[in-house]
């Protein structure tokens, strides 16, 4: 008797071993991002960000595995557009997160409203995106955010003749206009308004007439990337022994290139969203974890926004029980809210954009290594160019 139960017990065993088990759930997340071409600092950074939430947070959300496709776009629209229907169609992915640059972003507007499937955009910052589609929803910046706090404190700390020099194109645009609006209202002049062409940029003319204008200041917008060309030849040009400051927003003293500046960077005053000197529990774990994973770099503005960017992935999954239904994780979106390394920010219901604390910094050495070291707080900023509520 008891070795038939043995042998019934062992079978029954067996049978249940050799039994295909029930796989979990996986749900795809495509990761757009321009990891060649002149655009490539973006998306590495921007995948630091993701990978460092992901190993932060675990792989697993609302009973569903998350797995991750990259793809790269090299900062072409016609390739982001391709690759977004790739990973819809064929992938079958639930989110689209990325988008490095506005055309990139705009190109996949007609996939995202066909398809209903989300985009959360992690880098491109022009306030006219939102428009295009129900579907985005933005963990980066609308541009302006930042220039609208820089105006005030310029105006508020003696600057009243300032040049606006901008690169010429969508983002540089609206900072300008977000400037310009703000510093006028405080009563100050701009001198001139230069815009400088976003391809092979040489801002060496253009500096010279911003020192024969003889502003207070000058308030720069560059992409992330070229604050390191600017600034070599803000300093070549003697702009800082002629008495004008320099004012910027965070992409001209962009954390992954500061230390490369050096001393042309000491002392700028920037307004941003982030810096990696940010002090908070959050930031700190998020930093080691960056240095960690990726050969000791420091993350920058755009790795925050890969790492918020999969904040609002979870936490929509978590809100609707795992439902991949686009126009549910859209809604769930809206309206949150929570502390990111950045500080506390959250989701306009109304327009599916950021809405965060804007930081003033001046550039310091800290532990012999140069940061943003924030020294002002603007908080809950939106975008001005939001449409009215």
């Amino acid at each position: 008797m008891i070795s038939r139960r043995l042998f019934v017990a062992g079978t029954m065993l067996s049978l249940l071993a050799s039994a295909p088990a029930y796989a979990q759930e996986t749900v795809k997340i495509g990761l757009i991002l321009p990891m060649t071409g002149p655009f490539a600092s973006t998306g590495r950074q921007v995948e630091a960000g993701v990978r460092a939430y992901m190993a932060l947070h675990g792989d697993e959300v609302a009973g569903k595995k998350i797995e991750l496709v990259l793809r790269d776009d090299a900062g072409t629209a016609d390739q982001t557009r391709r690759i977004a229907q790739e990973l819809v169609v064929n992938e079958d992915a639930k989110m689209l997160v990325g988008f490095g640059l506005t055309p990139l972003a705009m190109s996949v507007a007609p996939v995202l409203n066909q398809a209903k499937v989300p985009a959360i955009i992690t880098s491109a910052t022009t306030s006219a995106i939102m428009a295009q589609s129900d579907y985005f929803v933005r963990a980066s910046m609308a541009g302006p955010q930042s220039a609208v706090p820089v105006a005030i404190w310029a105006a508020q700390n003696g600057l009243k003749r300032v040049v606006t020099l901008v690169t010429d194109y969508g983002p540089g645009h609206d900072i300008e206009k977000g400037f310009t609006d703000q510093f006028k209202k405080e009563g100050g002049e701009i001198v001139e308004a230069v815009r400088v062409p976003l391809q092979n940029p040489d801002f060496a003319p253009f500096l010279q007439r911003v020192r024969d204008a003889k502003p207070d200041a000058i308030f720069v917008f560059v992409p992330s990337g070229v604050g390191s060309l600017f600034m070599k030849q803000f300093a070549d040009r003697n702009l800082a022994e002629a008495g004008i400051k320099l004012i910027a927003t965070g992409d001209v003293t962009d954390d992954d290139l500061l230390n490369a500046i050096g001393e042309p960077a000491v002392g700028v005053i920037t307004g941003h969203f982030y810096s990696a000197n940010h002090d908070s529990p959050e930031n700190k774990a998020y930093v080691a974890e960056v240095r960690r994973a990726n050969n000791n770099m420091r993350p920058n503005f755009m790795s925050v926004g890969g790492y918020d960017a999969m904040h609002l992935a979870y936490e929509a999954l978590k809100a609707t029980g795992g439902d991949t239904d686009g126009t549910k994780l859209v809604e769930a979106m809206k309206g949150m809210s929570w502390t990111s390394p950045r500080g506390p920010m959250s989701i306009d219901p109304a327009t599916r954009d950021v809405v965060q604390d804007i930081y003033i910094r001046e550039v310091k050495e800290v532990d012999g290594e140069l940061y943003n070291v924030e020294f002002a707080t603007y908080e809950k900023v939106r975008d001005p160019n939001a449409p009215a509520q």
